[in-house]
């Protein structure tokens, strides 16, 4: 970063400020040392444990924990059925992981057009999307805030199709005062280092379909099973067999002696994120330049990111001198997400430009501030300072 802050004397921070980071604590790392005395470094009881825990807390009766949570998603689609010919909704604004894995099954992603207030799935622009190759919907709880799975799951009633709700940035948030994760058919949640817990690479599809459950835990393991009911022949104790083409997508018992020490302080992680974002929107309110996150009554977001939108009307400048005088004042600062139709590997699908312009105009605006649990009440007041600093800066 550069030495001199936009107005060429000192930064407010002298050090870089991540985004988001991992809170990792000594009861973590005892956890993971614990581990790697025992018996099990791969796939054993502990992997079990964290997918039971994870399960409980949000209220559903199956967890099947993978390596990431792309492989996640990749798991609910082939569960789902979906593959070649088949449409699947898919919000603009998400990471490329939400439709990638509908490709990954021979699928075509369709695109959705975000609300313009919340920047979920305009659930008001779903059905005009569908056809009758329709077969399942992947709605993203953006940012942690919940989409109105209720309105979602009405529609997916009425046309026969597949919910799988896409809550990487959730774990932890309330849709109606009951924890994400139980209304879907799937639900997939992440454990990357930035994500509300972490197993430094993970993720979990939670369930309460008991035939959706089995197909996962075969996908994840070679298509593999020891199951007599499953198999066509049994030579003895040692035998199994393939029954389906499955991946490896196993977590570890390592990493999930991590994630069950996390889960135990996920709530008060959640916690302090909503409180540095409640400082964020009160100092924020002042400033007509920005717009701070607007949230539904029926959400309560565990904020897994903050985003503001720029008004670049009363902006001398565009998006990127905000953004780079920004990091010249040490504050790291990160863009979620430019509308997935636009990556170059999806316009060769002859995605064009213009297909949501709801999404390529609060794309054009966005900024992802400093947000997770470790940051101190300095850092917090740093990233107020510098966003004042460089809003006055660049007003009209």
């Amino acid at each position: 970063m550069s030495k001199l802050a936009i107005d060429g004397g000192t930064p407010v921070r002298e050090k870089y400020l991540a985004y988001g980071r991992q809170s990792i604590d000594d009861k973590d790392i005892e956890a993971v040392v614990e581990l790697l005395k025992g018996d099990f470094l791969t796939t054993g009881p502990t992997v079990s444990e964290f997918e039971n825990k994870v399960a409980e807390f949000v209220g559903a009766r199956y967890g099947v924990a993978v390596s990431n949570g792309t492989a996640a998603l990749h798991m609910a689609c082939h569960a789902a059925g979906i593959g070649p010919g088949d449409e699947v909704l898919v919000p603009a604004i998400t990471f490329a992981a939400s439709s990638n894995c509908v490709l990954y099954c021979g699928g075509t992603p369709v695109f959705v057009d975000i609300d313009p207030k919340t920047y979920n799935i305009d659930v008001n622009k779903i059905e005009e999307k569908i056809t009758e190759n329709t077969k399942a919907i992947i709605p993203v709880d953006f940012s942690g805030q919940a989409v109105d799975m209720d309105k979602i799951l009405e529609i997916a009633h009425k046309h026969n199709l597949i919910v799988i709700e896409d809550s990487a940035h959730a774990l932890g948030s309330e849709y109606k005062n009951r924890k994400v994760g139980t209304k879907a058919h799937m639900t997939e949640f992440s454990f990357h280092p930035v994500k509300p817990v972490t197993t430094a690479e993970g993720g979990i599809i939670v369930t309460d379909d008991e035939k959706l459950y089995e197909k996962m835990m075969l996908f994840r393991s070679h298509g593999i099973t020891r199951n007599k009911e499953l198999m066509d022949e049994d030579h003895g104790p040692w035998y199994y067999e393939q029954v389906d083409l499955g991946y490896n997508y196993r977590l570890t018992d390592l990493q999930c002696a991590l994630g069950i020490s996390q889960m135990d302080k996920l709530d008060s992680f959640i916690a302090r994120r909503r409180e540095i974002v409640s400082k964020y929107n009160e100092a924020f309110s002042e400033l007509e330049e920005i717009n701070t996150p607007f949230e539904e009554e029926f959400s309560n977001s565990g904020w897994h990111i903050y985003v503001i939108t720029l008004n670049l009307d009363k902006l001398a400048v565009g998006r990127k001198e905000v953004f780079e005088a920004l990091q010249k004042e040490n504050i790291g600062v990160n863009v979620h997400y430019l509308p997935v139709y636009l990556h170059p590997y999806y316009k060769g699908l002859g995605y064009e430009k213009g297909l949501c312009p709801v999404a390529e105009d609060i794309y054009n605006r966005m900024i992802t501030l400093p947000l997770f649990p470790a940051m101190t009440e300095n850092d917090v007041q740093d990233v107020i300072t510098a966003v004042k600093k460089v809003i006055n800066a660049y007003r009209r």
